[in-house]
């Protein structure tokens, strides 16, 4: 039981695209300073405020896949036509120090690490309303009205997973969404269950056709 106390916990947050899932992450690792943020690779072209090395690891496809050939990756999967994934050695080494490691990522690779370390807390963020996607996708204002409305029929695809996920935090208030992370984080997420009445209801409204 003492070696299982030692290890350290892994938090897999994931949503659709414009949910708020960056700034919210952010916002967790900002209050929570024990947590340890895992930088995933990318092959997608970094934004004017990213960073290499602290936002994600940008490499190319070629580096990319010779990663996946290696076995290299904890997860990975191809989202809006660029690759992901998570390295699975740095994963691996965070728990064995007992550090408790966040991954931001989505529903596709959040499913392979369930496979790899079943013991992973997953979850996911909801947006309060469809029309609230994609205004928080507009905001943006760093892709064209045809990305937009291609992310926005995606995202609909993205919630369907919502309940392959231990917790769904609702993204309706900012500061409650954040208080609700911290209370996941600290052992304290039984009201965020993905199982929760006020879950299934959101997402019938979300999924609507």
């Amino acid at each position: 039981m003492a070696a299982q106390s030692e290890r350290g916990r892994l938090f897999v947050i994931a949503a659709p695209s414009g949910a708020g899932k960056t700034s919210l992450v952010k916002a967790l690792m900002e209050r929570e300073p024990q947590l340890r943020f895992s930088v995933s690779y990318t092959t997608r072209t970094p934004r004017a405020t990213e960073l290499d090395g602290a936002d994600y690891h940008f490499v190319d496809e070629q580096h990319f896949r010779r990663m996946i050939d290696a076995g290299e990756f904890l997860e990975h999967a191809r989202v809006f036509d660029n690759s992901y994934g998570t390295g699975l050695a740095a994963v691996r080494g965070a728990l064995a120090r007992g550090e408790q490691l966040l991954l931001e990522i989505d529903w596709q690779g959040a499913a392979q690490v369930r496979r790899r370390l079943p013991e992973s807390h997953g979850i996911f963020i909801l947006p309060p309303s469809r029309r609230s996607l994609e205004d928080r996708l507009r905001l943006r204002s760093t892709d064209s009205d045809a990305v937009i409305a291609r992310r926005l029929r995606d995202s609909v695809g993205d919630m369907a997973h919502w309940p392959e996920f231990e917790y769904v935090v609702i993204n309706e208030n900012f500061e409650q969404a954040v208080a609700d992370l911290q209370a996941i984080v600290h052992g304290r997420g039984d009201a965020l269950r993905a199982e929760r009445p006020a879950v299934a209801r959101l997402a019938a409204d979300l999924l609507r056709p």
